[in-house]
């Protein structure tokens, strides 16, 4: 882990000293991010507490959640910090971007999180934990909040800060996990082979991506899958056969990622005033080469049958060994390993064709088309 901290300091101390420079960036917590918004939408992975007062099984505000967190159990589905969070952080925020379910007034401008535990490409998975926001129900949110920023800036300065916006996009791991490996219960499986259901999920996943660019977005970040196979809980339910991971799951979430690459190269191509990256969560280094002692069971206790901590139970003394803090969802420590190496990686395997903070650092075409605002009011997001 020692190889982290030139790239990115104890992360609670953003929370207590008002300057502090992040990551090799040089950027100053006091100055302004790299970009003027992050908009979230996704699953456990990026839930913030959107699940808190949903009713499923699905929601976490609960200890020992949260307990590396300074506001304790949030709705974070991990003992600290997601993913998300991180970026936000090396991007060079002051504050975390809040979830939709409690997001108010001016904190919108500086973008929403959207992200729902359970929530999947597809509106039925998840179903069986009950109520969760599916990826088109966040699309749906997020244009209530563009109709709230039009509100409060006008359309053509909403449409010019809506294009200067980094919008993270990390579903799909539970189209798996709750849809497709639990055949049980869902159809997709006695539908679709894998090849068929990855490239069914791409098909919906472009027009989500397209429906985001319609109302204004220009820069993206997508996130492939991670090894889901490699789960505490997946290596429990559906055995390995002598391997490390599950590799049927693995398999399946390699070929939704095959096919999220070459929808960049799409969308690249088609979109040329937008900007569309690929984050690949499986390309960082080997977990013991980063200090990492244990990385196929979970920190905490887990319930017989669930993937989620025991309420109230107590965790493992040193989390930053554990690649997994429940039976599902990483540590704060690996995290950190994914976030940073998504924000500043220069292997085409990890982030493709650029890294998040090259991506901030590109010219955006909201700056040279100026000439929006001289249209007229009118002119500008359509919602």
């Amino acid at each position: 882990m020692a190889n982290l901290a030139s790239k990115l300091q104890p992360w609670w101390l953003l929370l207590v000293i008002p300057f502090l420079f992040v990551s090799n960036t040089y950027h100053c917590v006091n100055a302004e991010p790299q970009v003027p918004c992050y908009f979230i939408f996704g699953d456990s992975l990026s839930d913030n507490g959107n699940n808190n007062n949903l009713a499923t099984e699905a929601k976490v505000n609960y200890w020992p959640y949260g307990i590396d967190f300074p506001k304790g159990p949030t709705g974070r589905f991990t003992n600290g910090r997601t993913m998300q969070d991180i970026i936000v952080q090396l991007l060079g925020f002051q504050e975390f971007i809040p979830p939709f379910a409690t997001s108010r007034g001016q904190e919108i401008l500086k973008g929403v999180n959207y992200a729902s535990g359970s929530a999947g490409i597809l509106n039925d998975s998840g179903q069986h934990l009950g109520v969760r926001i599916s990826m088109n129900m966040q699309l749906s949110n997020h244009q209530s909040v563009i109709s709230t920023i039009v509100e409060m800036l006008g359309n053509c300065a909403a449409s010019k800060l809506l294009g200067k916006c980094m919008y993270a996009v990390q579903i799909g791991s539970n189209d798996y996990i709750n849809n497709y490996f639990k055949p049980e219960m869902y159809n997709s499986s006695h539908l679709f082979t894998p090849e068929q259901y990855a490239a069914y999920l791409i098909e919906q996943y472009s027009r989500q991506i397209k429906t985001l660019y319609n109302n204004g977005a220009r820069m993206f970040a997508l996130f492939g899958l991670g090894a889901i196979g490699c789960t505490p809980n997946a290596i429990a339910v559906h055995g390995t056969n002598g391997s490390a991971c599950v590799e049927k799951m693995n398999t399946a979430a390699q070929l939704f990622n095959e096919r999220l690459v070459p929808l960049v190269d799409e969308l690249n191509s088609n979109f040329t005033d937008a900007k569309f990256t690929y984050l690949n969560p499986t390309g960082a280094s080997a977990a013991n080469s980063l200090g990492f002692t244990v990385a196929n069971a979970s920190c905490c206790e887990i319930g017989s049958g669930g993937d989620l901590c025991i309420p109230g139970s107590e965790p493992c003394g040193d989390r930053s060994q554990y690649v997994f803090w429940d039976a599902v969802h990483t540590s704060d420590a690996w995290n950190e390993v994914i976030a940073v190496e998504a924000y500043d990686s220069e292997s085409k395997a990890i982030a493709y064709p650029f890294n998040v903070q090259k991506m901030a650092q590109l010219p955006n075409n909201n700056d040279a088309d100026g000439d929006i605002c001289e249209m007229g009011e009118n002119s500008g997001v359509t919602v």
